[in-house]
């Protein structure tokens, strides 16, 4: 079968699906459905305004949290632990088994260790001089 192969720092939306879609058709036939549900946990302002919070999904019996930022003003006051410990709570009520994240932090490292991930994995220095680490915590 002839193609191309094409370099491109071009990723639009269909191109992605393009891959996403056989790819996740391929893993479904080989380890069954995902069961894969969006979270959010949000903290909002006075007027509504969503300033910060917690996004993720459960599939396979984990929980993967994507995103979590607190505002410069709201740090320092518990909020990164609660807004973990809720999505803990939601993950297990979806039968998950555990959570797992990365960052590139220092600070947001030390805080997912005191509340109770390990580290798994760590690459880098990346260019700035920072590592990324992987982070689990089984329940």
């Amino acid at each position: 079968m002839a193609f191309d192969l094409v370099v491109s720092d071009v990723v639009t939306p269909d191109m992605e699906e393009a891959i996403r879609g056989p790819l996740v058709a391929y893993n479904n036939a080989r380890f069954g459905e995902s069961s894969k549900r969006d979270l959010g946990i949000y903290l909002r302002s006075e007027a509504g305004e969503i300033t910060g919070g917690l996004i993720g999904w459960t599939a396979r019996d984990w929980l993967y949290v994507q995103l979590l930022f607190i505002p410069d003003e709201n740090r320092g006051h518990g909020l990164a632990g609660r807004l973990l410990s809720m999505a803990e709570n939601e993950a297990r009520a979806r039968g998950c088994v555990g959570a797992y994240l990365d960052t590139m932090n220092p600070d947001a490292l030390q805080t997912y260790l005191k509340y109770g991930y390990r580290i798994i994995g760590k690459n880098g220095p990346m260019s700035g001089g920072q590592f990324i680490t992987w982070l689990n915590k089984v329940f």
